[in-house]
């Protein structure tokens, strides 16, 4: 099997709020490496695949909501790789309704086979004995954790930054599971600060997941964007994203990047950083999941 590599183009937006406060930000436009792999799942696949294929694998078993990006990025992986896929759905309620469901539909195209369990044995996903019984329905098969977060995820995150991204100040990411704001950590420069939004409430666990894959602590979790919750969404962050592409043509997801992004615009327009700040976006894709809002930009 042989990966494809993808490098991003970073996008400087050129706004008056930016000009007033006499700040540069770039966007690192990883949402537009792949199609269908979006963003930061493209990375966080890579090395898994890749260790898939060594072991002689012919199938992938993940786990994910009704509306996930990594099990839609995974069936499309899936498709192009030559692996079989088994996606595990969170709630059994959703059985009779896929066909209703953009993300779910578009995984079945690809290939991917849904299993559909109730919440409770969700929580079991990952304990061993669970995970030596998937094993036992789907043989041959390697296991890609929930949002996609591993060891070969971070490594695969650690790929998002190059030569181009080192004169930025401060390095920012949506942070969902951990794993990419993990292998950003990896890879900065020694006077590059990291600012994740979490897009879950209560995220402080996050420190813990970070822990486990990086050592590095010149970072921040900014905890006042989560709009109550992950999947939480209100007219104003709406109204932010649906501006934010009409004034710029990029396109922002509602779960995580608009988040991030209002949160970074507030802080901006209340004096967080210093003129002549260089701030550097990472746009970890994640579009698809705004069908579950019945969201269009226009």
């Amino acid at each position: 099997m042989k990966w494809i590599d993808k490098s991003s183009r970073i996008d400087e937006l050129n706004h008056p709020l930016l000009q007033q406060k006499k700040i540069s930000l770039g966007i690192l436009r990883e949402d537009l490496i792949h199609p269908t792999i979006s963003g930061n799942k493209y990375r966080k696949l890579k090395y898994n695949l890749l260790q898939a294929a060594q072991l002689h694998k012919k199938s992938l078993i993940t786990f994910g909501g009704a509306y996930s990006n990594h099990i839609a990025a995974t069936a499309a992986a899936g498709k192009l790789y030559g692996f079989e896929t088994v996606g595990i759905i969170r709630g059994d309620e959703l059985e009779n309704h896929a066909q209703l469901n953009p993300t779910l539909s578009a995984a079945v195209e690809n290939g991917m086979q849904l299993k559909f369990i109730d919440r409770e044995s969700y929580r079991k996903k990952n304990e061993q004995v669970y995970l030596e019984n998937l094993l036992a329905e789907f043989p041959q098969s390697y296991i890609i954790p929930e949002g996609g977060t591993n060891r070969l995820a971070v490594q695969g995150c650690e790929e998002i930054l190059n030569q181009t991204t080192t004169s930025y100040h401060y390095i920012c990411c949506a942070v969902g599971t951990g794993g990419t704001i993990s292998g950003i950590l990896n890879s900065v420069e020694k006077d590059q600060k990291v600012l994740g939004f979490p897009a879950l409430k209560n995220a402080d666990f996050l420190h813990n997941e970070i822990k486990k894959f990086s050592l590095n602590i010149n970072y921040e979790l900014i905890n006042a964007y989560h709009f109550n919750g992950y999947a939480k969404i209100s007219e104003e962050l709406i109204n932010f994203v649906k501006n934010f592409y009409n004034l710029t043509k990029i396109p922002l997801d509602l779960i995580y990047t608009g988040k991030m992004m209002f949160g970074l615009w507030d802080m901006i327009q209340r004096d967080c950083f210093q003129p002549k700040t260089k701030i550097l976006v990472i746009h970890t894709g994640g579009i698809q999941g705004n069908k579950g809002f019945k969201f269009e930009f226009v």
